[in-house]
């Protein structure tokens, strides 16, 4: 059976004073060593994990060493040779795998930012390869996101769920919505962005299903959408070179729609020319918007010719004015830009 993650706070008596570890022969970390920085334990780290070695030396796997991984882990989280002894003794007795998941979901939560609480999970759903138990655990991911919306671990997470069922189309349809859902809250939210792309892009749905141009112009409705309300957003002007790039469309393409937001804003908004296509920076948007600077200068460059000149006075108002915090980076691209058209 598996040891269960809970809160209490009760004094773990010492293992070398508990009859049940009487068989098992603790080992020092430092035996036979005069370390030159040794680590200062607490007494009770150092009881445990001393007596982690010595099952560890003699391959004990046993309701016990779930106890004693858990005491571990919880005093330090990020003990993966604790985690990995762990799930190798619940595949060893057999435990029920589904159990250890549901009760470890406060102790992830707990520790969210630690990269082993997820790669425990992660050999818990490989192990069951259970569609249900994927969809629960999207569930699990979607709650844990409102703690922290943007936590590297849980998003890798859940991208591996989908990748690994990545034939199963009972998980996909949810993950556009619900993205949609997050940018809505907050638009600057790169997280959430670097997930679109994963949904859209790299789906589980056959290619020879999905109208591939429908969806680059929805994607390009999408981003123009949210550039306009928050045209520094780099986010979405990131999502808009990924959209671009992998399906092969000139940035030239979208010239029409950069070219007000490389300027101040206009004089009246009241008679700028409407273009449900081409959406203008909302009112009161702070320009000209960098982002849209650099991605003109982009398509100009790749122009050649004159465009280059129309490049390099950009990359100077962006040097000497606009974003001088990246002066160095603007004066290699100019001076890169010029050698290149030599």
């Amino acid at each position: 059976m598996s040891a269960a993650f809970d809160d209490s706070s009760d004094e773990q008596q010492l293992y070398a004073a508990d009859p049940e570890w009487a068989d098992v022969v603790p080992l020092q970390q430092y035996e036979g060593v005069d370390p030159i920085a040794p680590i200062f334990y607490s007494e009770e780290y150092k009881d445990a994990t001393d007596y982690f070695r010595g099952i560890v030396k003699t391959g004990e796997m046993s309701p016990k060493v779930l106890k004693l991984t858990e005491h571990i882990i919880r005093m330090n989280p990020a003990h993966y040779s604790a985690w990995q002894y762990r799930y190798k003794t619940l595949i060893a007795l057999n435990s029920p795998l589904k159990a250890e998941l549901e009760l470890m979901d406060n102790f992830a939560i707990q520790f969210l930012k630690t990269y082993q609480v997820w790669h425990h999970r992660r050999l818990l759903l490989g192990a069951l390869r259970s569609v249900d138990v994927a969809v629960r655990e999207l569930a699990f991911v979607t709650r844990t996101l409102r703690t922290d919306t943007k936590n590297y671990h849980t998003w890798s997470y859940r991208q591996w769920i989908l990748a690994h069922f990545n034939d199963e189309a009972r998980l996909w349809p949810g993950e556009l919505p619900w993205v949609e859902e997050l940018l809505e809250e907050d638009v600057r939210n790169n997280s959430a962005w670097h997930h679109r792309f994963f949904v859209v892009w790299q789906s589980g749905v056959r290619r020879d299903e999905v109208d591939r141009e429908e969806v680059l112009r929805r994607e390009l409705a999408f981003t123009k959408e949210k550039i306009s309300l928050a045209p520094n957003n780099q986010s979405a002007w990131n999502y808009l070179r990924g959209v671009l790039d992998h399906t092969h469309t000139p940035y030239a393409s979208l010239t029409s729609f950069v070219q007000p937001y490389t300027v101040g804003a206009p004089s009246d908004p009241e008679d700028s020319i409407v273009d449900l296509e081409n959406p203008r920076p909302s009112a009161g948007a702070e320009l000209p918007s960098l982002p849209a600077l650099e991605f003109l200068a982009d398509i100009y460059e790749a122009e050649g010719g004159d465009g280059i000149s129309k490049a390099v006075r950009i990359w100077k108002s962006l040097a000497d004015e606009h974003d001088t915090i990246r002066k160095k980076y603007w004066e290699y691209r100019i001076k890169d830009a010029l050698h290149g058209a030599q």
